[in-house]
């Protein structure tokens, strides 16, 4: 039997999720629902400088969230545009 994470999202995660279309929503939400079965799909990428913080592409956006696997939980950080996601 496979392990399911929980998956928890911050606000500021929360927030930039409703400023997206309804598709792009509905594409990221399927996304994040997969975190909870598999927390490292493929294509998912490391972050460089974090032990636990990864990226994973749904289209034109990115999930940045990190893993605590001793807690089985996902925590999905922030979600954007590729082109503004990494700025700040």
């Amino acid at each position: 039997m496979t392990r399911r994470y929980r998956v928890e999202i911050t606000r500021t995660a929360e927030r930039q999720l409703k400023k997206l279309t309804q598709d792009d929503r509905r594409r990221v939400v399927r996304t994040v629902a997969m975190l909870a079965i598999d927390p490292r799909p493929r294509g998912a990428r490391k972050l460089a400088g974090y032990d636990d913080v990864f990226r994973v592409r749904t289209g034109r956006y990115r999930l940045i969230y990190s893993i605590a696997d001793k807690r089985l939980t996902v925590l999905v950080l922030k979600i954007g545009h590729r082109k503004d996601l990494y700025r700040s």
